[in-house]
Protein backbone atom coordinates (compact mmCIF):
# COMPACT_ATOMS: atom_id res chain seq x y z
CA UNK A 1 0.00 0.00 0.00
CA UNK A 2 1.32 3.68 -0.71
CA UNK A 3 2.46 6.04 1.84
CA UNK A 4 2.34 8.92 -0.10
CA UNK A 5 -0.60 11.37 1.16
CA UNK A 6 -3.04 12.40 -1.80
CA UNK A 7 -3.20 15.82 -2.39
CA UNK A 8 -5.20 18.63 -0.82
CA UNK A 9 -6.58 21.67 -1.75
CA UNK A 10 -6.88 24.38 0.84
CA UNK A 11 -9.30 24.02 4.28
CA UNK A 12 -12.25 26.60 4.58
CA UNK A 13 -10.16 28.06 7.21
CA UNK A 14 -7.11 28.84 5.29
CA UNK A 15 -6.23 32.72 3.96
CA UNK A 16 -6.87 33.07 0.09
CA UNK A 17 -4.56 33.69 -2.54
CA UNK A 18 -4.62 37.49 -3.12
CA UNK A 19 -3.12 36.82 -7.17
CA UNK A 20 -6.22 34.26 -7.31
CA UNK A 21 -8.54 36.94 -5.39
CA UNK A 22 -7.34 40.05 -7.16
CA UNK A 23 -8.13 38.44 -10.69
CA UNK A 24 -10.88 36.70 -9.98
CA UNK A 25 -12.58 40.22 -9.01
CA UNK A 26 -11.22 41.68 -12.24
CA UNK A 27 -12.48 39.36 -14.31
CA UNK A 28 -16.06 39.83 -12.43
CA UNK A 29 -16.04 43.85 -12.65
CA UNK A 30 -14.67 43.52 -16.39
CA UNK A 31 -18.22 41.80 -17.31
CA UNK A 32 -19.97 43.71 -15.00
CA UNK A 33 -19.00 46.95 -16.76
CA UNK A 34 -19.50 45.24 -20.39
CA UNK A 35 -15.70 46.26 -21.07
CA UNK A 36 -15.46 42.77 -23.40
CA UNK A 37 -17.75 44.13 -26.01
CA UNK A 38 -16.65 44.64 -29.29
CA UNK A 39 -17.52 48.05 -28.75
CA UNK A 40 -17.38 50.27 -26.30
CA UNK A 41 -20.37 51.43 -24.78
CA UNK A 42 -22.43 50.04 -28.15
CA UNK A 43 -19.98 52.32 -30.70
CA UNK A 44 -17.35 51.53 -33.07
CA UNK A 45 -15.07 52.91 -30.12
CA UNK A 46 -12.51 50.20 -28.69
CA UNK A 47 -11.58 50.90 -24.84
CA UNK A 48 -8.32 52.06 -25.43
CA UNK A 49 -9.59 54.42 -28.22
CA UNK A 50 -12.07 55.66 -25.35
CA UNK A 51 -9.45 56.13 -23.00
CA UNK A 52 -6.84 58.25 -24.97
CA UNK A 53 -10.08 60.85 -26.41
CA UNK A 54 -10.94 61.05 -22.36
CA UNK A 55 -7.05 62.04 -21.73
CA UNK A 56 -7.51 64.44 -24.57
CA UNK A 57 -10.25 66.16 -23.25
CA UNK A 58 -9.40 66.37 -19.57
CA UNK A 59 -5.81 67.72 -20.29
CA UNK A 60 -4.16 70.60 -21.47
CA UNK A 61 -3.42 69.63 -25.00
CA UNK A 62 -0.81 66.48 -23.64
CA UNK A 63 1.87 64.98 -26.50
CA UNK A 64 1.65 62.10 -28.23
CA UNK A 65 4.64 61.09 -25.80
CA UNK A 66 2.74 61.63 -22.51
CA UNK A 67 0.38 59.81 -23.24
CA UNK A 68 1.86 56.53 -24.48
CA UNK A 69 3.86 57.05 -21.04
CA UNK A 70 1.23 57.50 -18.59
CA UNK A 71 -1.13 55.12 -20.33
CA UNK A 72 1.15 52.52 -20.98
CA UNK A 73 1.01 51.75 -24.70
CA UNK A 74 3.16 51.08 -27.55
CA UNK A 75 4.16 54.54 -29.05
CA UNK A 76 3.69 53.12 -32.26
CA UNK A 77 0.19 51.88 -31.92
CA UNK A 78 -0.64 55.05 -30.22
CA UNK A 79 0.74 57.26 -33.13
CA UNK A 80 -2.03 54.92 -35.45
CA UNK A 81 -4.47 55.20 -33.26
CA UNK A 82 -4.10 58.97 -33.52
CA UNK A 83 -3.81 59.08 -37.12
CA UNK A 84 -7.04 57.06 -37.24
CA UNK A 85 -8.51 59.93 -34.80
CA UNK A 86 -6.82 62.89 -37.13
CA UNK A 87 -8.85 61.37 -40.71
CA UNK A 88 -11.99 61.16 -38.88
CA UNK A 89 -11.49 64.67 -37.92
CA UNK A 90 -11.78 64.04 -34.31
CA UNK A 91 -8.34 65.37 -33.01
CA UNK A 92 -5.39 68.18 -34.45
CA UNK A 93 -2.42 68.49 -33.81
CA UNK A 94 -0.55 71.62 -32.95
CA UNK A 95 3.23 72.57 -32.44
CA UNK A 96 4.73 72.66 -29.31
CA UNK A 97 6.02 76.84 -28.55
CA UNK A 98 8.77 75.45 -26.62
CA UNK A 99 9.54 71.96 -27.76
CA UNK A 100 9.53 72.22 -32.20
CA UNK A 101 9.73 68.36 -31.93
CA UNK A 102 6.63 67.70 -30.02
CA UNK A 103 3.11 67.96 -31.12
CA UNK A 104 0.29 69.19 -28.68
CA UNK A 105 -3.40 67.03 -29.30
CA UNK A 106 -7.07 68.74 -28.69
CA UNK A 107 -10.44 67.47 -29.43
CA UNK A 108 -12.07 69.34 -32.47
CA UNK A 109 -15.49 70.47 -32.32
CA UNK A 110 -16.80 67.13 -34.13
CA UNK A 111 -14.51 65.21 -31.39
CA UNK A 112 -15.82 67.28 -28.37
CA UNK A 113 -18.83 66.73 -29.45
CA UNK A 114 -18.55 62.56 -29.88
CA UNK A 115 -16.54 62.29 -26.35
CA UNK A 116 -19.28 64.21 -24.88
CA UNK A 117 -21.83 61.81 -26.22
CA UNK A 118 -19.46 59.16 -24.95
CA UNK A 119 -19.26 60.23 -21.39
CA UNK A 120 -22.79 61.06 -21.05
CA UNK A 121 -23.52 57.53 -22.46
CA UNK A 122 -21.06 55.75 -19.74
CA UNK A 123 -22.56 57.28 -17.10
CA UNK A 124 -25.98 56.18 -18.24
CA UNK A 125 -24.69 52.99 -18.22
CA UNK A 126 -22.92 52.95 -15.02
CA UNK A 127 -26.14 54.55 -13.12
CA UNK A 128 -28.17 51.71 -14.83
CA UNK A 129 -25.80 48.93 -13.33
CA UNK A 130 -26.41 50.80 -10.20
CA UNK A 131 -30.14 51.17 -10.36
CA UNK A 132 -30.58 47.84 -8.27
CA UNK A 133 -28.61 48.93 -5.73
CA UNK A 134 -30.15 49.94 -2.13
CA UNK A 135 -29.21 52.96 -1.00
CA UNK A 136 -27.41 51.68 1.78
CA UNK A 137 -25.42 49.06 0.03
CA UNK A 138 -24.62 52.04 -2.76
CA UNK A 139 -23.11 53.88 0.17
CA UNK A 140 -20.49 51.31 1.31
CA UNK A 141 -19.74 50.39 -2.26
CA UNK A 142 -18.80 53.93 -2.93
CA UNK A 143 -16.63 53.96 0.43
CA UNK A 144 -15.53 50.79 -0.52
CA UNK A 145 -14.35 51.27 -3.95
CA UNK A 146 -12.76 54.51 -2.55
CA UNK A 147 -10.36 52.25 -0.27
CA UNK A 148 -9.73 50.26 -3.15
CA UNK A 149 -8.03 53.67 -4.96
CA UNK A 150 -6.53 54.80 -1.92
CA UNK A 151 -4.64 51.33 -1.07
CA UNK A 152 -3.55 50.61 -4.47
CA UNK A 153 -2.88 54.33 -5.69
CA UNK A 154 -1.37 55.29 -2.56
CA UNK A 155 1.28 57.33 -3.74
CA UNK A 156 -0.44 58.64 -6.93
CA UNK A 157 -1.37 62.47 -6.73
CA UNK A 158 -4.99 61.23 -7.05
CA UNK A 159 -4.74 59.30 -3.63
CA UNK A 160 -2.94 62.46 -2.05
CA UNK A 161 -6.20 65.10 -3.16
CA UNK A 162 -8.12 65.45 0.11
CA UNK A 163 -10.91 64.84 -2.17
CA UNK A 164 -13.24 63.80 -4.71
CA UNK A 165 -15.66 64.91 -7.51
CA UNK A 166 -18.75 62.59 -9.27
CA UNK A 167 -21.82 63.28 -10.47
CA UNK A 168 -24.62 63.47 -8.61
CA UNK A 169 -26.63 60.87 -6.92
CA UNK A 170 -30.37 60.66 -5.14
CA UNK A 171 -29.75 62.57 -2.15
CA UNK A 172 -27.55 65.19 -3.51
CA UNK A 173 -30.22 67.22 -4.18
CA UNK A 174 -31.98 67.86 -0.89
CA UNK A 175 -27.84 68.57 0.44
CA UNK A 176 -27.67 71.70 -1.90
CA UNK A 177 -30.65 72.69 -0.80
CA UNK A 178 -30.01 72.50 2.93
CA UNK A 179 -26.35 73.70 2.88
CA UNK A 180 -27.15 76.71 0.81
CA UNK A 181 -30.11 77.76 3.13
CA UNK A 182 -28.50 77.34 5.81
CA UNK A 183 -25.05 78.92 5.07
CA UNK A 184 -26.17 81.44 3.64
CA UNK A 185 -28.39 82.41 6.80
CA UNK A 186 -24.93 82.21 8.71
CA UNK A 187 -22.82 84.15 6.20
CA UNK A 188 -25.28 86.41 4.46
CA UNK A 189 -28.35 86.85 6.38
CA UNK A 190 -29.97 85.43 3.30
CA UNK A 191 -33.61 84.06 4.78
CA UNK A 192 -35.65 81.01 3.78
CA UNK A 193 -36.86 82.46 0.30
CA UNK A 194 -33.27 82.22 -0.89
CA UNK A 195 -33.25 78.63 -0.01
CA UNK A 196 -36.80 77.98 -1.94
CA UNK A 197 -34.77 79.80 -5.05
CA UNK A 198 -32.03 76.63 -4.38
CA UNK A 199 -35.20 74.45 -4.42
CA UNK A 200 -36.23 75.71 -7.09
CA UNK A 201 -33.19 75.38 -9.34
CA UNK A 202 -32.17 72.28 -8.35
CA UNK A 203 -36.10 70.97 -9.03
CA UNK A 204 -36.12 72.52 -12.76
CA UNK A 205 -32.67 70.60 -13.68
CA UNK A 206 -33.84 67.00 -12.39
CA UNK A 207 -37.04 67.78 -13.99
CA UNK A 208 -35.04 68.81 -17.50
CA UNK A 209 -31.76 67.13 -17.11
CA UNK A 210 -30.22 66.61 -20.51
CA UNK A 211 -26.94 64.50 -19.85
CA UNK A 212 -25.24 65.91 -22.87
CA UNK A 213 -25.27 69.55 -22.39
CA UNK A 214 -25.76 69.50 -18.34
CA UNK A 215 -23.55 67.80 -15.31
CA UNK A 216 -23.65 68.14 -11.18
CA UNK A 217 -20.12 67.75 -9.77
CA UNK A 218 -20.18 66.73 -5.74
CA UNK A 219 -17.22 67.14 -3.96
CA UNK A 220 -16.70 64.66 -1.24
CA UNK A 221 -13.89 64.29 1.62
CA UNK A 222 -13.85 61.58 3.71
CA UNK A 223 -17.36 60.08 2.92
CA UNK A 224 -19.03 63.98 3.62
CA UNK A 225 -20.63 66.08 0.75
CA UNK A 226 -18.23 69.47 0.75
CA UNK A 227 -19.07 71.32 -1.74
CA UNK A 228 -21.15 71.16 -5.21
CA UNK A 229 -21.31 72.98 -8.64
CA UNK A 230 -23.58 72.60 -11.55
CA UNK A 231 -23.54 73.72 -15.19
CA UNK A 232 -26.97 74.07 -17.01
CA UNK A 233 -28.34 75.04 -20.28
CA UNK A 234 -29.35 78.30 -20.99
CA UNK A 235 -29.51 77.76 -24.91
CA UNK A 236 -28.30 76.29 -28.01
CA UNK A 237 -24.57 78.40 -27.23
CA UNK A 238 -25.11 79.35 -23.50
CA UNK A 239 -24.81 77.69 -20.52
CA UNK A 240 -24.98 79.07 -17.01
CA UNK A 241 -23.12 77.97 -14.28
CA UNK A 242 -25.11 77.91 -10.64
CA UNK A 243 -24.79 77.05 -6.99
CA UNK A 244 -21.12 77.07 -6.28
CA UNK A 245 -20.65 76.36 -2.77
CA UNK A 246 -18.05 74.67 -0.47
CA UNK A 247 -18.25 73.35 2.76
CA UNK A 248 -16.27 76.18 5.56
CA UNK A 249 -14.82 72.66 6.52
CA UNK A 250 -13.51 72.00 3.20
CA UNK A 251 -11.98 75.64 2.14
CA UNK A 252 -8.75 76.06 1.13
CA UNK A 253 -8.17 72.99 -0.66
CA UNK A 254 -8.77 73.98 -4.46
CA UNK A 255 -12.20 72.65 -4.29
CA UNK A 256 -13.73 75.83 -5.63
CA UNK A 257 -11.18 76.30 -8.60
CA UNK A 258 -11.19 72.53 -8.89
CA UNK A 259 -15.50 72.64 -9.42
CA UNK A 260 -15.40 75.64 -11.63
CA UNK A 261 -12.75 74.33 -13.74
CA UNK A 262 -14.42 71.32 -14.58
CA UNK A 263 -18.05 73.70 -15.24
CA UNK A 264 -15.59 75.12 -18.10
CA UNK A 265 -14.16 72.20 -19.40
CA UNK A 266 -17.29 70.61 -19.68
CA UNK A 267 -18.80 73.53 -21.42
CA UNK A 268 -15.70 73.46 -23.59
CA UNK A 269 -16.87 69.66 -25.07
CA UNK A 270 -20.88 69.74 -25.12
CA UNK A 271 -19.82 72.61 -27.96
CA UNK A 272 -21.23 75.67 -25.48
CA UNK A 273 -20.09 79.26 -26.71
CA UNK A 274 -20.16 81.04 -23.69
CA UNK A 275 -20.84 80.43 -19.89
CA UNK A 276 -22.91 83.07 -17.73
CA UNK A 277 -23.38 83.14 -13.98
CA UNK A 278 -25.57 85.44 -11.18
CA UNK A 279 -23.49 86.27 -8.49
CA UNK A 280 -23.89 88.92 -5.56
CA UNK A 281 -21.16 91.09 -4.89
CA UNK A 282 -20.44 90.45 -1.50
CA UNK A 283 -19.22 86.57 -2.67
CA UNK A 284 -15.56 88.07 -3.37
CA UNK A 285 -14.08 84.11 -2.81
CA UNK A 286 -16.39 83.10 -5.62
CA UNK A 287 -15.76 86.20 -7.62
CA UNK A 288 -12.06 85.62 -7.17
CA UNK A 289 -12.80 81.85 -8.29
CA UNK A 290 -14.49 83.05 -11.51
CA UNK A 291 -12.24 85.97 -12.92
CA UNK A 292 -9.46 83.28 -12.19
CA UNK A 293 -10.94 81.32 -14.70
CA UNK A 294 -11.55 83.71 -16.98
CA UNK A 295 -14.89 85.22 -16.44
CA UNK A 296 -15.76 89.08 -17.06
CA UNK A 297 -18.27 91.19 -14.86
CA UNK A 298 -20.97 92.55 -17.42
CA UNK A 299 -23.53 94.04 -15.45
CA UNK A 300 -24.19 94.82 -12.08
CA UNK A 301 -27.97 95.59 -10.42
CA UNK A 302 -29.02 96.44 -6.84
CA UNK A 303 -31.79 94.73 -5.96
CA UNK A 304 -33.70 93.92 -2.31
CA UNK A 305 -34.02 90.40 -1.83
CA UNK A 306 -33.74 87.75 1.54
CA UNK A 307 -34.07 90.11 3.92
CA UNK A 308 -30.79 92.10 2.48
CA UNK A 309 -31.93 95.86 0.81
CA UNK A 310 -28.17 96.56 0.08
CA UNK A 311 -27.57 93.61 -2.60
CA UNK A 312 -25.62 94.10 -5.76
CA UNK A 313 -25.71 91.17 -8.58
CA UNK A 314 -23.56 90.64 -10.90
CA UNK A 315 -23.83 88.51 -14.46
CA UNK A 316 -20.17 87.42 -15.41
CA UNK A 317 -19.57 85.86 -19.04
CA UNK A 318 -16.81 83.81 -19.63
CA UNK A 319 -16.51 83.44 -23.97
CA UNK A 320 -14.93 79.68 -25.04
Amino acid sequence: MSTAKPATSASPSSPPNPVAAVRHFNRFYTRQIGVLREGLLQTQFSLTEVRVLYEIANRQNPSASELARDLALDPGYLSRLLRGFIVRGLVEKSSDSRDRRQSRLYLTGKGAETFAALNARQDQEVAAMLEAIPPSELSRLLKNMRSIENILARDSEESRAPYLLRSHCPGDMGWVVQRHGALYWQEYDYDERFEALVAEIVAKFVQHFDPKREHCWIAERDGENVGCIFLVKKSKTVAKLRLLLVEPSARGLGIGRRLVSECVRFAHQAGYKKITLWTQSELHAARHLYEEAGFRLVKKTQHDSWSRSDLVAEVWDLKL
